[in-house]
């Protein structure tokens, strides 16, 4: 099924019995720990936390603790499978937030909240997730399918007074802009004056668009399965219509794409020919980011680019460059809780992207890094952001959110910790 030869058998076996479970942080050992848990000690901690509501966050789990929620309307390649059977992929979520980060995810997978169509019911969404906020530091939303992902993110960050993050809009943006920024520096390119073509127009492509121009980008041309969304358009909703650039006669892929520096899929495999590549400008880049078939092959990208330097990307693990969430959200969700974050901002977004890209520029990589991958990494082509088993993400990427958390008064505590 993968590189490594994995039969669905093992897969299944791995799976038994669940991924998560709860790990106990004080002793129960005898009777008088028995009535500082529970009754009649624990008393105590809920009339404090009645008093003053922000105890809850010394007094429970509630400043490490996020909810990964769903509705399984489009998880992974999948698509609608519904809450139930969306379970694993939440487990999942919650073992790498723990595992890198040593962030409490708990999935919190939501049924009923989709209406007779099957498409989720923005209101119920939001009422559902708002009632069961109070226990949880944050709130990651996951596999939701757009464009109610969109509304359902917005109005929960400005319903909650703790972090809300889609990871499906963002975690893919935000690793994105750490491989654009070091692309930019391979190339000798300014960010403020590449081209950049995006492929697909759901969750991940609009806010690539959106963290990109936050970033710099001003030359930005967003195509969906119907082709470029441009102002003359009457069909693109309201997120699509926000990138759409004037028409100037071009309106396919293969025409868009001709003369860009970067060409970035969110979309489906092999779309992007060796021809349409091969008209790119001189060192163009390739994010090609479908799972589990890219939009175009390595080795026909080696082919369209033959003689010329380029970059490629991808989201699978067996080739270089993974752009991959896991780089993002638990990094991203640890700083954050840190200094008690309300809001996850875009400064904080690209805080993450710059201290991403700042980490692939160093000049070695730790020896656990080189013993997880059997082999040695440096800054170039095949190695423009980080792999996710580098210790050092947690305080180069964490610290940065906390810091820009901080600086634009979104904390609710200014000392930043002493990561390591």
């Amino acid at each position: 099924m993968t590189q490594f030869n994995i039969s669905r058998e093992e897969i299944l076996e791995y799976h038994l019995g669940g991924k998560v479970g709860l790990a106990l942080l004080k002793r129960l050992e005898n009777q008088r720990d028995l009535s500082l848990a529970y009754t009649p000690g624990v008393s105590q901690a809920c009339l404090a936390i009645r008093d003053n509501e922000k105890l809850s966050y010394e007094l429970t789990s509630k400043g490490n603790l996020v909810a990964v929620v769903t509705d399984g309307t489009a998880v992974l390649g999948l698509g609608n499978i519904g809450a139930r059977a969306s379970i694993p992929v939440m487990e999942g979520k919650a073992v790498l937030f723990k595992a890198f980060a040593g962030v409490d995810g708990w999935p919190v997978p939501l049924e009923n909240v989709c209406g007779d169509d099957g498409r989720t019911d923005v209101e119920k969404f939001v009422e559902a997730v708002s009632s069961l906020a109070c226990m949880y530091g944050g709130i990651n939303l996951e596999d939701i399918a757009a464009p109610a992902c969109f509304e359902i993110e917005d109005r929960l960050d400005s319903l909650l007074d703790i972090p809300v993050f889609h990871d499906d809009q963002w975690g893919t943006a935000i690793i994105t802009l750490a491989a654009l920024e070091n692309y930019c520096v391979l190339s000798g390119k300014d960010i403020k004056k590449i081209r950049v073509v995006i492929n697909g127009a759901g969750a991940a492509g609009l806010r690539i668009a959106e963290m990109i121009k936050a970033a710099g980008v001003s030359d930005c041309c967003v195509c969906d399965s119907k082709g470029l969304i441009h102002t003359e358009r009457n069909d693109a909703n309201k997120y699509k219509k926000a990138h759409a650039v004037p028409f100037d006669g071009r309106a396919g892929l293969a025409e868009v794409l001709s003369g860009a520096d970067v060409f970035i899929g969110v979309s489906v495999a092999d779309c992007l020919t060796e021809e349409m590549a091969s008209t790119m400008s001189d060192f163009p880049a390739v994010f090609a980011m479908a799972n589990p078939d890219p939009e175009i092959r390595p080795e026909a990208a080696a082919k369209a680019f033959e003689g010329r330097e380029y970059v490629m990307a991808t989201g699978r693990s067996d080739f270089p460059n993974q752009i991959n969430n896991v780089l993002g959200f638990p990094f991203i969700f640890r700083g954050a809780l840190d200094v008690r974050a309300t809001s996850i901002t875009m400064g904080m977004k690209v805080a993450a992207a710059r201290a991403l890209a700042a980490l692939a520029r160093e000049s070695s990589v730790p020896a656990a890094v080189k013993n997880a991958y059997g082999k040695d990494f440096s800054f170039g082509p095949d190695y423009l952001i980080p792999t996710p088993f580098d210790p050092r993400i947690r305080s180069r990427e964490s610290r940065a959110v906390a810091e820009a958390a901080v600086a634009e008064g979104v904390a609710g505590i200014k000392k930043i910790p002493a990561y390591r």
